[in-house]
């Protein structure tokens, strides 16, 4: 085990899952990133201190890719210490008359499915390992709260996934396993150049909204994960100060 310990960040080639693996790595932990796609894993290890980052690529809606994702952890590190639930998809959009049901699949294998399988293996591990214990840290969003117009897929998957973390906060009581929940609110990445140029608003209007450093979120999960496991932060809000949250609709 390291001065900080072993992590896992998923989505972590791009936007959010890459800040927060930066920082993670730059604070002394070391981090499997997991992604679809290994160039841009690879990416993302090379902007990390050398040897920090283990690129893995791996298929979140897929079981015997994240089976195969934590069996390397397990080879590597021999233990797990932190789970970033970070993988996310808002396609396709669309309100609940819209969105096909292959679509509506596809949104929650990703979003729900993914954080499922991730923290399946993941609390195996946590359970196993000696000293026991470790922290899963779920991306929840703000539409884990309040909705978006026509987002029905990422609205619903993001409310279950509030479920998730308390299920398995409460269930991993016993076995010294913390998790938390951060809802994170136009941080400025590429999923969210639509939203600074220009997204729907609940009256029909389009208007652009302010977004925000993604660095001050991801030192916020650092923040959640850095702590000692008898403390937890259950469910973090972080956003840009004036972004259309608080009275949204």
């Amino acid at each position: 085990m390291t001065a900080k310990g072993v992590a896992v960040v998923t989505g972590a080639g791009s936007g959010l899952g890459r800040q927060i693996t930066l920082t993670l790595a730059e604070a002394g932990w070391q981090v499997t990133g997991a992604g679809r796609r290994l160039a841009p894993l690879e990416e993302t290890a090379a902007l990390a201190p050398a040897g920090s980052v283990q690129p893995v690529a791996a298929d979140v809606t897929d079981a015997d890719s994240v089976a195969a994702l934590f069996d390397a952890v397990a080879e590597r590190h021999g233990r797990l210490d932190l789970l970033v639930n970070n993988a996310g998809t808002g396609a396709p959009a669309g309100a609940v008359d819209e969105v096909s049901p292959e679509g509506w699949q596809s949104i929650v294998a990703v979003n729900l499915t993914g954080s499922f399988l991730c923290a399946h293996h993941a609390v195996r591990m946590m359970k196993a390992q000696d000293p026991q214990g470790g922290r899963i840290i779920n991306n929840g969003s703000i539409s884990a709260v309040s909705p978006r117009p026509r987002s029905v897929g990422y609205t619903a998957t993001k409310h279950a996934i509030t479920g998730l973390t308390k299920s398995i906060s409460l269930d991993g009581r016993r076995y010294n396993i913390a998790c938390g929940q951060i809802d994170i609110g136009n941080a400025a990445t590429e999923m969210t150049q639509q939203i600074a140029a220009g997204a729907p608003q609940a009256d029909g209007s389009v208007l652009p909204e302010p977004t925000f450093d993604p660095r001050h979120a991801a030192e916020a999960v650092r923040y959640m994960a850095e702590l000692p496991l008898d403390t937890n932060v259950q469910f973090m809000t972080i956003m840009a100060t004036t972004m259309p949250f608080i009275g949204r609709g």
